[in-house]
């Protein structure tokens, strides 16, 4: 009885008629289950007499859309009601698809009130909202699913041709999560690249991906959350440089580079070869760090090599405060909520048709920069390196447990042998003799024994760079008109702070420390490392 009078109370002009209709359902059942025993599903029966004597209501009174009391809203009639079973489990079917397409509240009190039959003061009260807003959410969701209804949803190429995402790092301070993460799925990716040049619902980008919006709303929320999209409205947009970039232009972007670094590359090869600064005894290289004052050891010349051309490339550009900026970092970074403060990247990964001398920047992480205390340490990871940086957010404590150690051994300790038995591992001490007895680690790494031989170096990259400026102006401005067209409106000024500095010594510009080591690889100035020197190639320490 309860649940026949409440089908009626949703369906009729007033609690009379719904007692009328009501009882007459039920009689009519009573009797048909009186006469019949052939009925395999009693419900089903039931509900079909419901219907039926409803549709007899509705010629009755001459009305096919309903006024309901204020008390039950403004329903009307369920656009079902008076459908053949066939018909009717179709358009149920194709309702129960655009109910996914509301917001979540909508599709939440579409439910509550159509499949579980509660009232709108329930409703309200399970959902902590006046019961207004209940009604007008409840007339808005109306409105969405007849146009939903009306709409022929057809899915976009996404949903067959689904993109992929490769590079995925950040400019700036990573926070307590590494980034891959928040991109780690497919459907994450392809969400952020639906919205990079416009801007989109959630039922909008479930079109395009050819999923129900129901499976995507938690997935685009996180990534709002995280700042990777920013909301407009009901409407979402990316929030990070997401390149999709052609063969021909980076074929431009590949000869501009090398054109600014090769030379430059060539000639800090040449002074730091020629000049002597490599036996400065200011520069360790497979030394005792405790013993400063013995002479050094013999080193390996191209080792150290492959840690100075890189951070003399980079400039230091840790150490430097950026002045006289156009645009400043902190207006176009984002603040995550993991406590990272950067400005994300990525780029689309499709098949290229590249020569063979095409440079690419494989398995590149870094310049990356830890400080701690009295030192600080800058590495960066390449394909000739031992893949050091693995992506799980451990980098930084990894890397601080290094500093600290480094410490110790720079103020005259012994540090407990498990330490070393840990340093060993990772590649960054060499041990010879017994702990207990003659003991004696070597750090496997390049460091500077003071601030002044840092600074001695750096004044070669930055001689360097004055020299070439002129040139470089010109390939500057050349590269900055072609890759703004490249990039959506609204993320310019995000790509323009990064290009006010390119091949310059402030802001890192990976791309031009490849080209250097490139360029030395090619011509055979610089070899490539030995297997038991990946674990620590490029990699520095130094007084901060």
């Amino acid at each position: 009885m309860k649940p026949v009078f409440g089908f009626a109370l949703k369906r009729c002009k007033n609690v009379h008629d719904a007692e009328d209709l009501s009882q007459e359902i039920i009689l009519r059942a009573y009797r048909a289950l009186l006469l019949r025993d052939d009925i395999e599903d009693a419900g089903r029966f039931v509900w079909t007499i419901a219907r039926n004597a409803l549709a007899n209501y509705y010629r009755d009174t001459a009305k096919y859309t309903v006024v309901l009391s204020p008390d039950v809203a403004d329903d009307g009639a369920s656009p079902f009601d008076l459908l053949s079973d066939a018909e009717e489990k179709k358009t149920l079917n194709r309702l129960r698809d655009e109910i996914a397409y509301l917001s979540k509240v909508q599709r939440r009190i579409v439910t509550l009130y159509y499949f579980e039959n509660k009232m709108l003061g329930e409703i309200a009260t399970e959902l902590d909202l006046p019961v207004g807003t209940v009604k007008w959410h409840l007339f808005e969701a109306k409105k969405e699913l007849k146009r939903g209804m009306e709409k022929v949803r057809e899915a976009g190429e996404l949903k067959y041709n689904p993109i992929k995402l490769v590079d995925i790092g950040i400019n700036g301070t990573i926070g307590k999560s590494a980034p891959r993460p928040h991109l780690r799925s497919t459907l994450s990716q392809n969400i952020c690249y639906d919205v990079r040049d416009r801007a989109k619902t959630v039922g909008e980008i479930a079109d395009d991906l050819g999923v129900s919006p129901v499976f995507i709303e938690s997935e685009v929320e996180e990534l709002e959350d995280y700042g990777l999209l920013v909301k407009k409205k009901d409407k979402y947009l990316v929030n990070f440089l997401l390149s999709d970039y052609t063969d021909d232009f980076l074929l431009f972007e590949c000869e501009t580079y090398r054109r600014a670094a090769t030379d430059f590359a060539n000639e800090l090869f040449d002074e730091l070869t020629s000049s002597g600064i490599l036996d400065d005894p200011a520069i360790l290289c497979g030394q005792n760090v405790g013993s400063p004052g013995k002479a050094p050891a013999p080193r390996d010349r191209n080792f150290l090599l492959w840690t100075l051309i890189p951070f003399i490339s980079d400039g230091g550009v840790h150490l430097n405060k950026i002045r006289d900026c156009r645009i400043r970092f902190d207006e176009v970074a984002t603040i995550r909520p993991d406590g990272g403060v950067n400005i994300f990247h990525a780029t689309l990964d499709r098949p290229r048709s590249l020569p063979a001398n095409y440079v690419e920047m494989n398995q590149w992480v870094g310049p990356m920069f830890f400080g701690r205390d009295r030192y600080a340490l800058w590495m960066i990871d390449t394909e000739w390196s031992d893949a050091r940086f693995t992506g799980d957010g451990v980098m930084a404590e990894k890397m601080t447990r290094v500093l600290c150690d480094y410490a110790a051994e720079t103020s005259g300790k012994v540090l407990p042998k498990d330490e070393y038995v840990w340093l060993a591992e990772n590649g960054f001490v060499r041990t010879a003799g017994e702990y207990d007895g003659d003991f004696q680690p070597t750090w496997q790494t390049v460091s500077f024994a003071n601030a002044a031989i840092r600074e001695k170096l750096l004044s070669i990259g930055k001689r360097l760079r004055e020299k070439h400026r002129t040139e470089w102006d010109e390939l500057r401005g050349n590269y900055v008109r072609e890759v703004l067209k490249t990039i959506p409106a609204h993320l310019s000024r995000v790509k323009e702070f990064e290009l006010q500095f390119l091949f310059n010594s402030v802001v890192s510009d990976p791309l031009f420390c490849l080209h250097c080591i490139r360029a030395l690889l090619d011509n055979g100035k610089l070899q490539p490392p030995a297997e038991e020197q990946k674990k620590t190639l490029t990699v520095l320490i130094f007084p901060q």
